[in-house]
C-alpha cells in the first residue's frame, strides 16, 4: 500500500495539470430548461405581444445558451432582453425564426420590437463593441439545411428599434477577439473552400464613423472544416492556430496573427514540418499549460516499423514554434484519441521506451525497449467505463488519475523500483504529472 499512498499524495501535487471537464450539448437535452422567475416574466410579456403559438429557440454554442439574453444592448446602462423564437402558425412564405427585444419599465417587461432573422436555427450569439466604435453589436450566427449552411448577421438596437445592418455573410467559424492586442475587439470570420475560392480568414474592425475595415488571408484549397485554438507566439503576439480538415479526413495546421490592421501567416523556416498532415482529432493543444500551443505529429512507436497497419501503434510528437519560427519537438507522448488522454514521456524515456496494447485487460503498457526487444513493464494505464472495473483496479493498487463523465482513468507502476539499474522506472509523482486529458 506504500505505492498507493505515494500516488494519492502525488495526485494532489499534479491536480492542477490534469483538470477534467464534462459538458453536454443543448441538442442532447430531453426538454427545455425550466425558466427562472425573470425569464417567466419576459416570456409572459412576449406571448402577450406575439401570441402563445411560439417555440423558443436556443443557441447551440457559445457564451449564451439560453433563448433569453439579458444584456445592455444599446449602451445606455440598463439591461434589455433578447428572445429567440419561432412562430408555429406562420404563413408559408414567412421566415419562422425571429428576434424580439423587450425593455423593462419599472417592474414590468414590455416587448418593444420584433424582427425576422435569417435561417432556421440559432448557432451562437455574441454581444460586443468592435474596433474603436462605441456601438454595441449583436452578432448572431444562424443556420439552415441541417445546420450545414451558416450565416452571420450583425444587428444594432437603438432608440427602441432593432435593426439588421448590411453585414450579413456566410461563415464556417466566427469569434470576437482582441487579435492585435490593442484592447479593442475584432470579428474573426473563417470560410471553407468552395469551387470558386480558397478557404479564407477575415477580420473586421469598426472605426469611429461606423465603417468596417477588413483584412483577409487565403488559407488553402479543399478545406472543409476548422478547429480553432489561441496561443501565445514566441514574440508575445497572439497566434490563431487553425487545424484544417480536407476531404481526405486528415488535418494540417496554419498559424496566423494580426499586426496593425493586417492578418499575417507565420512563415515557418522548416515549412515541410508545418505542412505535415495527420489524422483528424490530432489538433493543436497547450499540452504543458504554458499559454503557447504545441502541434502534434504521429510517429511509429519503436518495434512496430514492420507491423501491419492495423497492428501498428504510434506515439505523438508535440512541436512548438521557437523564436526563429522553427518547429521544434518539445515532448513525446502516447495519445489515446479514443479514450481522450495523453501521457507525456519523461525525458529519459525518449528512444528507450515503447508501448504495447494488453487486449485482455484493455490497457496500454509502457515497456523498456532496447536492441529491438521489448523489456520489462514500467507503467500501465487503463480507462474504466463502469464502477466495478474502476473499483476492481483500485483494489489492486491502481491509482485513480482522473474522472471525466462516466470514464475513470487509472494507472499502476508494476514491479520493484529500478531492478535493472537503468533509471527508467518512474515515481508516482512523475506518472501523475505526465498525465493529461482532452475533451
Amino acid at each position: 500500500m506504500k505505492i498507493f499512498s505515494a500516488i494519492i499524495t502525488a495526485l494532489f501535487t499534479g491536480a492542477a495539470l490534469t483538470g477534467c471537464t464534462f459538458g453536454a450539448s443543448i441538442d442532447t437535452l430531453m426538454a427545455p430548461p425550466k425558466l427562472s422567475v425573470e425569464q417567466e416574466q419576459i416570456y409572459s410579456a412576449l406571448t402577450n405581444a406575439e401570441g402563445t403559438a411560439i417555440s423558443l429557440k436556443y443557441p447551440k454554442s457559445g457564451k449564451y445558451l439560453s433563448a433569453f439574453i439579458i444584456e445592455d444592448i444599446d449602451g445606455d446602462g440598463g439591461d434589455e432582453a433578447l428572445v429567440f423564437y419561432e412562430r408555429n402558425n406562420r404563413a408559408p412564405d414567412e421566415n419562422a425564426l425571429r428576434i424580439n427585444v423587450l425593455d423593462k419599465e419599472g417592474d414590468h417587461w414590455r416587448s418593444v420590437d420584433d424582427l425576422s432573422a435569417v435561417g432556421s436555427e440559432i448557432e451562437e450569439v455574441m454581444i460586443s463593441r468592435l474596433g474603436t466604435n462605441d456601438r454595441v453589436n449583436i452578432i448572431v450566427g444562424t443556420s439552415i439545411i441541417n445546420r450545414s449552411e451558416k450565416n452571420v448577421t450583425i444587428y444594432i438596437y437603438s432608440e427602441g428599434r432593432l435593426q439588421g445592418t448590411k453585414f450579413s455573410v456566410p461563415y464556417s467559424f466566427i469569434d470576437v477577439k482582441d487579435l492585435d492586442m490593442d484592447s479593442d475587439n475584432e470579428l474573426l470570420r473563417l470560410t471553407k473552400a468552395s469551387s470558386e475560392e480558397p478557404a479564407l480568414a477575415e477580420v473586421y474592425k469598426l472605426d469611429e464613423n461606423g465603417m468596417y475595415h477588413r483584412s483577409k488571408l487565403e488559407l488553402g484549397d479543399n478545406i472543409s472544416e476548422f478547429d480553432i485554438s489561441y496561443g501565445s507566439l514566441p514574440d508575445g503576439r497572439l497566434g490563431l492556430y487553425i487545424d484544417e480538415s480536407s476531404g481526405t479526413g486528415n488535418i494540417r495546421s496554419d498559424v496566423i496573427y494580426m499586426e496593425g490592421s493586417a492578418l499575417n501567416s507565420v512563415t515557418v523556416t522548416n515549412d515541410d514540418d508545418m505542412n505535415k498532415s495527420r489524422p483528424a482529432g490530432y489538433s493543436s493543444f497547450d499540452v504543458d499549460s504554458d499559454g503557447s500551443l504545441e502541434i502534434p505529429f504521429q510517429i511509429t512507436a519503436a518495434g512496430y516499423e514492420s507491423a501491419a497497419e492495423g497492428e501498428r501503434l504510434s506515439l505523438t510528437e508535440w512541436n512548438k514554434l521557437d523564436r526563429l519560427m522553427n518547429l521544434k519537438r518539445r515532448y513525446i507522448s502516447y495519445y489515446s484519441l479514443n479514450d481522450g488522454y495523453i501521457f507525456i514521456f519523461p525525458e529519459r524515456w525518449v528512444d528507450n521506451v515503447t508501448v504495447r496494447r494488453d487486449i485482455v485487460n484493455d490497457e496500454i503498457v509502457f515497456c523498456k525497449y532496447k536492441n529491438g526487444n521489448m523489456g520489462r513493464e514500467l507503467l500501465r494505464i487503463a480507462c474504466a467505463d463502469d464502477a466495478p472495473s474502476r473499483d476492481d483496479r483500485i483494489s489492486n493498487e491502481y491509482m485513480l488519475m482522473c474522472t471525466k463523465g462516466d470514464s475513470s482513468y487509472l494507472a499502476v507502476i508494476p514491479g520493484d523500483p529500478d531492478p535493472e539499474g537503468d533509471g527508467l522506472c518512474i515515481t508516482a509523482g512523475e506518472a501523475a504529472v505526465g498525465f493529461r486529458t482532452r475533451d
